[in-house]
C-alpha cells in the first residue's frame, strides 16, 4: 500500500460535534477514516449557545491524521497534499494567533461579559449559536446591496452579526486585538501560518462580494455600484464596525492586492503545512495545502461529479462542469444544507447567495438549508414516551432504532391494507422548525407544529411521529428546491452526502415528494471528508505546475484562476466514484402516494401562513 509511486492525500473535516480524516490515493480510491468527538460548551443559562475550542478541534484533527496513517500503513511523506473543511463557525484570536474566549462567566447562576477577549479556550462560536438575533436585524434593517448575496436577509448564524454582538459586549480595547477567521480559513492559517482567506468563506459567511460584482442597493433610490476590493466601507460603517473600514479590514483579512490574499478553493496556501502543523499530523513540512471551503461546498464538491449508476449496476458517462448546474448537493447531517451552481447569479429570497467564486472561478452558488434534520429525527424519537420500548428491542435484536421503525411502518401498512406507509400519517401533520426556519423563509422565529394527536403513546404512535418527521424534512426540501427553480435554477436530481443518506425511507420520500432521482454515493458519510481531499489534490497539482513557488500576491491567484480554475472539476471527476440512483416510487401505489404527498405539500405551506398569522394576531395584543 505504501509503494514508492503512489500518491496519498488527507481530508480533514471539522462538523458540529466531531473531527476526520480521511486517507485517500489519487484516484479517490477510501484507505482510512478516522473521526473523534469534539467538544461543545452550552451555556446552562442561555439556550442559543454554543461554543467550541480550536485548541480542542486541532488536537482532534491531528489525532484523526496519525490514525489514517497508522490504519493504513501509510508514512507521512508519502502524503502530498490535504485540504480542509469546517463549519461556518466564527474563530476569533489574537494578532499572534492566541485563542480569545469568546465566552461569558457564569456566577451564581448569572452570566456577565467579563470574560470576553481573554485568554481562554472558548473561542469558537459555533454556526448554531443564535446569541446575535438582535444584530441580524439591525443589519437586515439596512437594505444595504451586500444583503441581495445572501438572500436579502443575513442569518444570524453568519459571522458579520456574531463580530457585531463581540463588538457591543467585549471591551474596546480587546476587542481591537481580535482577528477573526471562519473556521475553514483558520484551520489553513493554522496549518500554514499565511493568513490567506479563501473566497468560500468569505463570500458566504463574512459580507464580501468579490469585486467586479455589481450590487444593487435597496436603500437609496435603487441604484447600483460595482464592488472594487470586495468590503462596502459604508455597508460596516453603517452597522457599526466602521473601525474595520480605517484599518483596512486587517481583522478579516485585509483588502486583496493590497493587504490581503483571497483564494478560490484549492488554490494552494502559503509554502504548505509549517513546521508545527506538520509534526502535528505527522506528514512532511511544505505538504500542499488547498484554500478550505465550508463542510456543506465540500459535500458538493465530494458528489457532483459522480457518474449515475443503476441498480443493475449500468455507469452512466462522468458529467461535464457544465451539468453542474441540474445537481443540487444535499449534505444531511445535524442540518442539512442545500448547493446549487449556476452559470449567472440568481438571487432566491430566503436562500443564501448568490456567491460568486465561492468554487469556481466566475460560476455562482446558492445555500439553502434546514437548521435541524438529523437532531429533528433524534428528538422526536427520543422524546416520545414509547422510545424506553424501542431501545429495548434494539438491545433484543441487535438492529438498530430505522430498521426497527421502518419494520413496523411496513407491518402497520400491511394490517391496515394501505398503500404506503405515507397512508399511515395522511391525517398526521407536521411542521419542522423547531429551531427556526433558514431557507426559504430566512425566518428564526418559526416553530415546530403538529395536527392530528391522539391519546396513543404506544411504539406504533412513534413510529407513525418518525414517519412523519420524514414527510416533513422531505416537504421542506421541495419547499426550497421550488423556490430555486421558480427564480431561474434548473435543479433535476439531488446528490446526497452525510449521515442521513443512509436513511432509506427518508431518501424514497426525498425522490417521490420531489419527482426527481436521489443519487447516493459509495460511501456517502465520507463525501465531505473526500471532497476536502481533493482540495489538496488541487493544490498538490498546481504547486507542481507552479514549481514550488507559493501563490503570494492577488496577482498570482487571479493569473492562476484564469488558466487552471476549472481544474478542480477534473479532479472532482477523476477522484468520484458513481452514484446509485433512487428513482422516485412507480406503479399504483406510487400515483397514490405521490397525490396524497402533493395535498400535504399544499398543506405544509398553508402551515407558514397560518403560524406567521397567528403570530401578528398574538403580537397585537401582547
Amino acid at each position: 500500500m505504501s509503494d514508492q509511486n503512489m500518491e496519498y492525500y488527507i481530508g480533514f473535516d471539522v462538523g458540529t460535534g466531531s473531527a476526520r480524516a480521511c486517507l485517500v490515493d489519487r484516484q479517490g480510491t477510501l484507505l482510512a477514516d478516522h473521526s473523534i468527538p469534539t467538544k461543545t460548551l452550552r451555556s446552562p443559562t442561555d439556550h442559543r449557545i454554543f461554543e467550541q475550542s480550536t485548541a480542542d478541534i486541532w488536537a482532534a484533527l491531528a489525532a484523526c491524521s496519525k490514525a489514517v496513517l497508522a490504519a493504513a500503513g501509510v508514512s507521512g511523506d508519502k502524503v502530498r497534499g490535504v485540504g480542509f473543511d469546517a463549519t461556518c463557525s466564527l474563530a476569533v484570536v489574537d494578532q499572534q494567533g492566541t485563542p480569545l474566549s469568546i465566552s461569558r462567566s457564569v456566577e451564581g447562576g448569572k452570566e456577565d461579559d467579563a470574560n470576553l477577549g481573554k485568554d481562554g479556550e472558548w473561542n469558537v462560536v459555533l454556526w448554531a449559536d443564535h446569541r446575535a438575533e438582535e444584530e441580524a436585524e439591525a443589519i437586515n434593517a439596512t437594505e444595504e446591496g451586500v444583503l441581495g448575496f445572501v438572500g436579502e436577509t443575513m442569518s444570524l448564524e453568519m459571522e458579520i452579526p456574531k463580530v457585531l454582538w463581540l463588538k457591543k459586549h467585549m471591551p474596546a480595547d480587546r476587542f481591537k486585538q481580535c482577528r477573526f477567521f471562519d473556521l475553514p480559513d483558520y484551520l489553513t492559517y493554522r496549518a500554514t501560518s499565511s493568513p490567506a482567506r479563501s473566497t468560500c468563506s468569505l463570500a458566504c459567511k463574512c459580507s464580501y462580494v468579490p469585486p467586479g460584482t455589481t450590487m444593487k442597493i435597496k436603500c437609496e433610490g435603487g441604484r447600483e455600484e460595482i464592488s472594487t476590493d470586495g468590503w462596502s466601507a459604508r455597508f460596516f460603517e453603517k452597522i457599526g464596525l466602521g473601525e474595520m473600514v480605517g484599518e483596512m479590514f486587517e481583522a478579516l483579512g485585509g483588502v486583496p492586492g493590497k493587504n490581503g490574499l483571497v483564494l478560490t478553493a484549492g488554490q494552494p496556501v502559503g509554502s504548505g503545512l509549517n513546521k508545527a502543523a506538520a509534526a502535528d499530523f505527522g506528514l512532511s513540512e511544505g505538504t500542499a495545502v488547498g484554500s478550505g471551503v465550508i463542510d456543506a461546498y465540500a459535500g458538493w464538491i465530494g458528489t457532483v461529479a459522480a457518474a449515475s449508476k443503476t441498480a443493475d449496476g449500468k455507469v452512466g458517462n462522468k458529467p461535464g462542469l457544465e451539468e453542474g448546474v441540474h445537481r443540487l448537493a444535499a449534505i444531511a447531517g445535524t442540518s442539512t444544507c442545500h448547493i446549487a451552481q449556476s452559470d449567472e447569479g440568481i438571487l432566491v429570497p430566503g436562500v443564501w447567495g448568490p456567491y460568486r467564486d465561492a468554487i469556481f472561478p466566475s460560476l455562482w452558488m446558492n445555500e439553502g438549508g434546514q437548521s435541524s434534520t438529523g437532531q429533528l429525527i433524534d428528538f422526536m424519537v427520543t422524546t416520545h414516551p414509547a422510545y424506553g420500548k424501542l431501545q429495548a428491542l434494539v438491545q433484543e435484536t441487535g438492529k438498530n432504532m430505522f430498521e426497527i421503525l421502518g419494520e413496523r411502518l411496513e407491518s402497520m401498512r400491511e394490517e391496515k391494507g394501505v398503500a404506503t406507509t405515507t397512508h399511515l400519517t395522511m391525517d398526521l401533520h407536521f411542521y419542522p422548525d423547531l429551531h427556526g426556519n433558514r431557507s426559504p423563509l430566512a425566518d428564526p422565529r418559526m416553530k415546530g407544529m403538529i395536527t392530528g394527536l391522539t391519546l396513543d403513546d404506544s411504539l406504533n404512535d412513534l413510529a407513525r411521529k418518525f414517519n412523519v418527521t420524514l414527510e416533513a424534512i422531505a416537504l421542506q426540501t421541495r419547499h426550497i428546491v421550488d423556490e430555486m427553480n421558480s427564480r431561474g435554477h434548473q435543479i433535476n436530481s439531488i446528490y446526497m452526502s452525510g449521515s442521513q443518506a443512509k436513511n432509506a425511507p427518508l431518501m424514497g420520500l426525498l425522490a417521490t415528494v420531489l419527482q426527481m432521482p436521489i443519487l447516493i454515493p459509495p460511501q456517502p458519510s465520507s463525501a465531505v471528508v473526500l471532497g476536502a481531499a481533493m482540495l489538496g489534490r488541487f493544490a498538490h497539482d498546481l504547486t507542481t505546475s507552479r514549481h514550488g513557488t507559493p501563490i503570494s500576491t492577488q496577482a498570482d491567484a487571479e493569473e492562476e484562476k484564469k488558466t487552471k480554475g476549472g481544474g478542480l472539476w477534473d479532479v472532482m471527476s477523476e477522484m468520484t466514484a458513481p452514484a446509485v440512483a433512487i428513482q422516485p416510487r412507480t406503479g399504483d401505489a406510487g400515483e397514490k402516494e405521490r397525490k396524497l404527498l402533493d395535498v400535504k405539500y399544499k398543506i405544509f405551506r398553508e402551515a407558514v401562513e397560518i403560524q406567521r398569522r397567528w403570530r401578528a394576531m398574538i403580537a397585537e395584543v401582547a
